[in-house]
């Protein structure tokens, strides 16, 4: 089948269409088609050898198309052209049918500044310049303001949740990391361990797959690694002493299990790669994976620029950064080749602050930058996000993708801003 010519001396390519999406399966024959064409094009030659084939599906799908693992977004000769593939071989064009669009549900309006947001299950966790922790529902509805803290919330992460107890962690300027205990059905929070040891404000958090330690970065330049082991003063089901209470609070200052000195700026960003092994972000231009069974550096990725945040996915075994120079670079751990930059994503406009990965979909990412903007990339899209999530009125200094049904972002607009994400795991493949 043929696409007809408009311009005939564009030419013609041969190309095979193919897909892992078994229901969207066309006549493996090639296809002589204009080389020129775009994407809309394609959609109508797919969608129209679908209904001749007798394997059509309800109403036109909309179709993304890739190139040796890059998606196609310019007219497809000039994509080759660009790569400097032969327009003389068959082109082996792979299809995959669209994301769709998550579609914005609630504003989740602050006193000051969100500096962190965490979902998990049906809560949502938020860290505010103006020293508190705040839980939410996925509803849009604020449960509890949570003070403690003596400066502003950089960070927080959940420990464990079920419907009775909640345990997270806040990390925040004032130099502590605090473990608190959450009882659901009173809807009253408790701090159980104030983790002290970092000399300056504290920045990140994170908790290691088997939930049982956390570890922060600091601009001490530092990273520390905590035991989440909850001691709560309740189990004894009783009111404390002042006494007791006193021993209680003695014994809830936590010192710090493991300190890794290696970053000569703050570290920016901390993620777990396993229970044994840390990845860290800095200003220092340096991303450093920590082995912590040797209690030292395993390898380090050296970079032009600060980093202002990591993300690692265990679906993909990648590392996709932020930094100033308003690029996202993706690293792959499993290469030999660590500090070889895989790819780079053009799109914003200003610093980018925050970025994670999808934990259901392995090509899916979004970052948050200063430029106002939270924009959902595939990784195999580098010159141009899927889409972009519009709302906040200043810069993004917070994104979160820990529930797949939800991606939240922070801002210094006061606002989280709560997007419905109908993107379904894994979704290219049947």
């Amino acid at each position: 089948m043929s696409l007809r010519i408009t311009n005939p001396s564009e030419g013609q390519l041969q190309v095979h269409l193919t897909t892992k999406q078994k229901r969207f399966a066309v006549p493996d024959v090639p296809y002589s088609i204009r080389a020129n064409v775009s994407n809309k094009e394609l959609n109508v030659l797919v969608n129209t050898l679908l209904k001749d084939s007798g394997n059509a599906v309800a109403g036109n799908v909309e179709f993304d198309f890739l190139l040796s693992g890059e998606f196609v977004k310019i007219p497809l000769g000039q994509h080759l052209k660009e790569r400097e593939i032969s327009f003389e071989d068959t082109i082996d064009l792979e299809y995959v049918e669209r994301y769709p669009a998550p579609e914005p549900q609630d504003c989740l309006l602050h006193d000051d500044w969100v500096s962190a947001v965490q979902a998990k299950d049906g809560w949502i966790l938020t860290a505010s310049y103006d020293n508190t922790v705040n839980l939410w529902n996925t509803k849009g509805k604020h449960k509890l303001s949570i003070p403690g803290h003596m400066a502003p919330v950089k960070g927080v992460a959940w420990v464990s949740l079920n419907e009775n107890t909640g345990v997270f962690a806040s990390a925040s300027h004032d130099q502590n990391v605090m473990l608190w205990e959450w009882n659901v059905t009173a809807n009253k929070a408790e701090c159980v361990a104030v983790c002290k040891g970092h000399e300056r404000g504290v920045g990140c958090i994170a908790v290691n797959p088997s939930r049982t330690q956390m570890a922060s970065g600091s601009m001490d330049m530092m990273l520390k690694v905590w035991s989440t082991e909850v001691r709560s003063s309740s189990e004894a089901g009783e009111e404390p002493s002042a006494n007791k209470k006193a021993k209680l609070e003695q014994e809830n200052v936590r010192t710090p299990k493991l300190t890794l000195a290696g970053h000569r700026e703050f570290v920016s960003g901390v993620q777990w790669i396993d229970d044994s092994t840390i990845a860290t972000s800095s200003w220092d231009h340096t991303i450093k994976l920590w082995d912590l069974s040797l209690s030292g550096i395993k390898s380090e990725i050296t970079g032009n620029k600060s980093f202002f945040d990591l993300s690692y996915s265990p679906l993909n075994g990648m590392i996709i950064t932020a930094s100033p120079d308003k690029n996202l670079r993706l690293y792959d751990l499993r290469s030999k080749h660590g500090t070889i930059v895989k790819n780079t994503y053009l799109g914003h406009t200003q610093w980018v602050q925050s970025v994670r990965w999808s934990t259901t979909n392995e090509f899916l990412f979004v970052s948050g930058a200063y430029d106002n903007h939270v924009k959902l990339w595939d990784h195999r899209s580098p010159k141009a996000p899927i889409y972009e999530l519009i709302g906040h009125e200043d810069k993004v200094l917070a994104v979160d993708w820990s529930n797949p049904k939800y991606i939240l972002s922070g801002g210094s607009d006061n606002a989280v801003r709560v997007f419905k994400s109908k993107i379904a795991v894994n979704s290219n493949e049947d």
